[in-house]
């Protein structure tokens, strides 16, 4: 079994997709769990209520940090009071993004810190994005961790040597999407050979970065096994290897999620 363990299940269906055949045809491809992830906390609702339609789906609640000038978390409990919920398992996606700057960074470090409070009250662990801004990312986890430990993942992960190792140094887990299968990217390979098997966990970021030999079309949960086959080859491990380690490391880091008997 594999687990997309970061998807956007409520943009597949703003963009037309039946979620019953989308969800369908990851338990097809093997794909036994799967978390919906919250962006914005106006769309908490939307996003939990598609995780109650499903079994096999879970959800976060937290806001992106291109939201975080609109609707950015400045007081923790805002999202503590959505955590108490069966389907809800994770706090995010929260963290930097300097390439597109949506929102300003002062913005984006405070609801960052919010979510991570709330990871450390709750336990559910935090879900980090980080793009072009690796010595923030790493400066803000590390100040927060000295404070209190907090679980917590990387997803999609695209940065440098540096940000992982920091990230495995507090305990996070590093969480691989497509991207790691494109042609271009030999220095994230490279990054990846040098994190351990069981920090590792797979991910689609659907409708986004469609693996090859999807890439181009709009990404789905089924097309993780894609991701997942990159990354045995990468690990020098078998395919179905890397689906049971990856999978444990799920239900290790989101523990709230109940594992398949």
């Amino acid at each position: 079994m594999l687990v997309d363990s970061h998807c956007h299940l409520d943009y597949l269906e703003r963009e037309g997709d039946s979620l019953e055949e989308v969800v369908t045809r990851a338990q097809r491809a093997g794909v036994g769990r799967l978390v919906t992830i919250s962006t914005k906390l106006s769309e908490f609702d939307t996003i939990r209520g598609i995780a109650e339609r499903f079994a096999a789906v879970y959800c976060s609640v937290g806001v992106h940090p291109h939201e975080a000038g609109e609707e950015g978390v400045e007081d923790p409990q805002n999202l503590l009071s959505r955590c108490a919920h069966p389907k809800v398992v994770g706090i995010g996606e929260t963290g930097l993004d300097y390439f597109y700057e949506h929102s300003p960074r002062e913005a984006q470090q405070r609801s960052f810190r919010a979510h991570i409070a709330a990871a450390r009250e709750s336990g559910l662990p935090l879900i980090v994005h980080a793009r072009d801004a690796d010595a923030d990312t790493v400066a803000i986890l590390q100040e927060e961790h000295a404070r209190g430990a907090f679980p917590g993942v990387i997803h999609c992960f695209t940065a440098g040597p540096e940000l992982a190792q920091a990230a495995l140094e507090i305990g996070f887990y590093i969480s691989l999407a497509g991207v790691v299968t494109f042609k271009k990217a030999e220095a994230l390979r490279e990054t990846v050979r040098q994190v351990p098997l069981e920090r590792l966990l797979v991910e689609t970021d659907s409708p986004y970065l469609a693996p090859v030999p999807k890439r181009g079309k709009r990404n789905e949960p089924a097309y993780v096994v894609h991701t997942a086959e990159k990354m045995a080859e990468l690990m020098d491990v078998s395919a179905d290897e890397l689906a049971e380690a990856t999978t444990a490391n799920f239900f290790r880091l989101f523990s709230k999620v109940p594992a398949p008997q």
